[in-house]
């Protein structure tokens, strides 16, 4: 079963730039800079994002002198991942189970 904290996760992720974000950092560290040259994205909107991400929990940040690099945070990924998982199994489970109509 989903939480709300999942569903809240799920909101963050469901952003096409956020979501391209996690996609190049699961790959890679990238410093801002990267990820406006990856994206095409302004640097304020990045950065917005990426305060979403990182109140989200899904990535970490590294200062390196006067840059910040930032970092996936795989357990996160993973922990939805299972979520859907076991959805998939419940489904399985279910699929000859049908309730009757009054």
């Amino acid at each position: 079963m989903l939480t709300s904290v999942d569903a809240d996760l799920l909101r963050v992720l469901a952003d096409p730039l956020r979501l391209r974000i996690v996609t190049l950092l699961a790959r890679e560290t990238l410093c801002t800079t990267h990820l406006v040259e990856e994206t095409g994205a302004k640097q304020t909107n990045l950065s917005n994002h990426m305060k979403v991400l990182r109140e989200a929990g899904v990535v970490d940040t590294e200062p390196c002198g006067r840059y910040t690099y930032y970092k996936l945070r795989p357990d996160v990924i993973a922990h939805l991942a299972g979520r859907f998982a076991e959805l998939a199994e419940s489904a399985r489970n279910a699929a000859d189970n049908k309730r009757a109509c009054p």
